[in-house]
This record gives C-alpha cells, structure tokens and sequence, in this order.
C-alpha cells in the first residue's frame, strides 16, 4: 500500500484496494482465532486469557473499522459523492474540476484524502468511528452531515470573523492547559444575568444566532491547538462556570445552550475530552436529567460536576495549579509579570489539627522575593514572617495572623541574608489540607539608590 523510496512515503492507485484485501485478511483471521490451540477449550481458559484475548478481538475490530472507514471515504472522494450526488447536468470539464477540488477537502485543517498519507487523517476518521461506537456506516454519514453543515455554516471562514465583543474574556475564554496537555476552554456565564448584558446578547434571534456561532468560533480556536498525529493531544477540557448563571426561566439563554451541546455532540466528535461543570445550582442538574434524553451516552460520561465548596479541589484533579486561574483557586493570573505557568509549584500535605511551615531561603541581600500560596479549600490560619539569619537582627511580621480564603502572592526586598517563613495551621479535625507554593528572588536597585542618583 505504501512504499518507500528515498525516505519518503509514495501511494499509488492500489491504496484502496491493498486496504479491502488487508481487511479481508483481518476479518479470516478472527474467524480462526478461536481454533489456534484445538486442545484447549473455552472452559479450561483462564479469566485472564480470555480478557486478553477480547482486548485483542476488539483491537481487531477496530483496526478493521478504521481500514473500511478509510476505503469508504476513499472511493466517496474519488468518485465524487462525498458531499453528496454530483448534478448529472454538470459537464464533464467542471465534473473534472469538481473531483479535483473534493481530492483536497480538509477537516481541522487535516486531508481527508487517505492515499495522501497525512499522519493526522487516521485521526480525525477515529473521532467518527469512536463516537458511532466502530460502526462504519454511521460514522460515514456523521462525517457526511458534519462536512456539509461546516459548508453552510461556512465554518472554515469562522475564525477570521469579529464574534463576541464584550464577552470575549468575560464569557467565554481559551486559556491554558490541563495536566495532560488539553487545551482549557472556560465558559463563565454569570455576567449574562445582569438584564442589559443579557438582551445585548439575546435581545435578537439574529444575537442569539451570533452567540451560537461565537461559541463555535471559540471551539474552533481550541481545535487549532490539537494535533491529530498519533500521541498527539487530540481534544479539549471544556469548564462550564454557573455561577449567577441565567436560571431555566431565560428561555433564549436555554435555548442556545441547547443548540450549543447538539452541535459539539454532532459535528465534533470526541473533540471534547471533558466537561467540568462548577457552581451548579439545583435547576441546573434538573434540567440535565431532562437533557440526558436527547444526548448520547457517550456525551454524558464526560460531564463532572462540581459544588461551590469543590470547585479547587475538583479542578486541581485535571489542572495544575500554574495553569488554574487565582478566581478558582490557582495561581495564575493575567499578565503576570513575576511566574509564568513553567514555573512549577511544590505540594504540601497538612493533616487536621496540624501546622506545617514553608521556607524560601535567601543568602544574598540586595533582591525582592516573591511567592505565591493557594489551599485547596482554604479555611486555615496563616502567618508570614521574615527570620533573618543574623540572630542580633529582628523578626518581621508580614503578614499578621488570619484566615484567610483566597490564593495569596507578597513579596519582601531583602536587605540582609535570612529566610521568609510561612506557617500555615488546618484548624479541621478530619480534613486534609493541600498546599501549593512557589518562589522566585528577584535582583532589585532599592528606591532611595534610585533617588540618590
């Protein structure tokens, strides 16, 4: 199917035919998997044997899906019926013309074109297959509709569109990434309950249609970060804030998010690898016991929610702290001119009852240090001092002792050699607290060095 020559990948017109006799091969060997060892039966096979062997006839299956998949979609581009019917009254220059075109289609910005060997087209055809369960007639038509709906809604232009206005890092925001490497979409929609935001954006089929197309338009921002080659991080963690959010009585606002989740179900398959909804109030989780029905199971499983008192600690189960913004609890914030999220923070595990201390020790005068300090789920007692290492010189409190229940950054000019002290003390009995923390010493001039001159 594919040769090499001079390092390079070269397909010919044989590509799709190779595959069909590949997957005939595949589809005699699971007919004779069973029949490799005559003298062992099912009932003398080990619970593990017989596991091993399922991961491997799924495996199979699979690999045999994704080989139809690629033939099906090879002969609808070639043959010029991937969109559709060709028009019988279209002449056979502009019929040429038109298979040429259809031989380029694109998705995500990858060839759909299997024989032209672009590593991420077996990625995007899995997203289909996965989401139909490995059936390949239907992830055929679900790519069909998805192509077609992306002409109409003119989706490839969407990008280069001016969408969102005022919402735009008020609503919604692309920013970060989990702990494998997902881009994070955030979707706050609290300020859509003040009434001169909310008839700003729905006030209009023809607004709540631009809202539509601008969640669309932040989906496909998000997809320009994927990469659909193998090992490559192919969809998004989507986090849905409803806190203050408009209540089920907003007919417009409901309507759109219905519109919203249908979309992403339909036309981006497997392109979102969770959605963590925080803050939802009771009608939220009513009313998507209600929307359950029209979604598939598939879409469900990757809901998690989490409650007002859960958000940090449900977040920090996917997101680092570096890349959680401080309004949930992490610690980055928006143009930070002190860390940026490569600058990793440490952990630190207080048990109930218990006080634990942090050190950011400095032997040189002449710097500011800096640091950052968040609890997960907060609710201790926390004091910051500078001991210096001089034991003539005196202690400075920096910070008195208080609870405190929000990420903390300070910082401290260092005129002499010692060290900045932090103490943290979890009043709870039976909860564990987390910490995280970093540091950075900065060279300063000092202001009056500045003023002498």
């Amino acid at each position: 199917m594919v040769a090499e020559r001079n390092g390079k990948k070269v397909y010919d017109e044989t590509t799709v035919e190779a595959d069909m006799n590949l997957l005939s091969m595949n589809k005699d060997e699971d007919f004779h998997q069973l029949e490799d060892d005559p003298e062992k039966s099912e009932g003398e096979m080990g619970e593990k044997e017989l596991e091993e062997m399922e991961k491997k006839m799924r495996k199979k299956r699979k690999k045999r899906a994704l080989l139809e998949f690629r033939c099906r979609v090879e002969d609808a581009i070639i043959g010029n019926y991937l969109l559709g019917k060709p028009n019988r009254n279209t002449g056979i220059k502009e019929a040429a013309k038109a298979r040429e075109q259809l031989k380029e289609i694109t998705l995500w910005g990858v060839p759909l074109l299997p024989s032209k060997g672009h590593e991420g087209t077996d990625g995007v055809l899995q997203k289909f297959l996965k989401a139909k369960h490995y059936k390949v007639h239907e992830a055929f038509e679900m790519l069909r509709k998805t192509l077609k709906w992306r002409r109409d809604y003119k989706a490839d232009g969407i990008l280069e569109e001016k969408l969102g206005g005022d919402l735009q890092n008020l609503v919604g925001f692309l920013e970060g990434k989990d702990r494998e490497g997902h881009p994070l979409w955030f979707h706050a929609n609290g300020v859509l309950k003040e009434r001169e935001m909310y008839q700003k954006t729905f006030g209009s089929d023809e607004k709540c249609e631009e809202f539509l197309r601008w969640m669309v338009q932040n989906m496909e921002k998000g997809i320009k970060q994927l990469r659909f080659e193998k090992g490559g991080v192919d969809s998004i963690v989507q986090i849905t804030d409803l806190k203050n959010s408009p209540g089920p009585a907003m007919k417009e606002f409901r309507s759109v998010s219905k519109k919203a989740l249908l979309l992403l179900q339909d036309h981006y398959p497997e392109l979102v690898y969770k959605n963590i909804v925080i803050n939802a109030p009771f009608w939220y989780y009513a009313r998507h016991i209600l929307r359950s029905k029209i979604i598939s199971h598939k879409t469900k499983a990757k809901f998690v929610f989490a409650n007002p008192s859960k958000v940090t600690k449900t977040l920090m189960k996917f997101i680092a702290p570096e890349q959680l913004p401080v309004r949930y609890g992490g610690l980055k914030r928006d143009d930070d001119d002190d860390f940026s999220p490569a600058d990793k923070a440490s952990e630190l595990s207080i048990r109930g009852n218990f006080a634990a201390t942090i050190e950011f020790p400095v032997t040189e005068a002449g710097v500011t240090m800096v640091w950052d300090v968040t609890v997960v789920g907060w609710d201790v007692v926390y004091k910051e001092e500078f001991v210096p290492e001089d034991e003539g010189s005196y202690r400075i409190q920096l910070q008195n002792q208080k609870k405190v229940g929000e990420s903390l950054r300070n910082c401290f000019y260092i005129s002499e050699p010692g060290k900045i002290v932090i103490t943290i003390e979890n009043p709870t009995f039976n909860h564990k607290k987390t910490v995280y923390y970093r540091s950075k010493a900065k060279p300063t001039v000092p202001m009056y060095i500045l003023f002498n001159k």
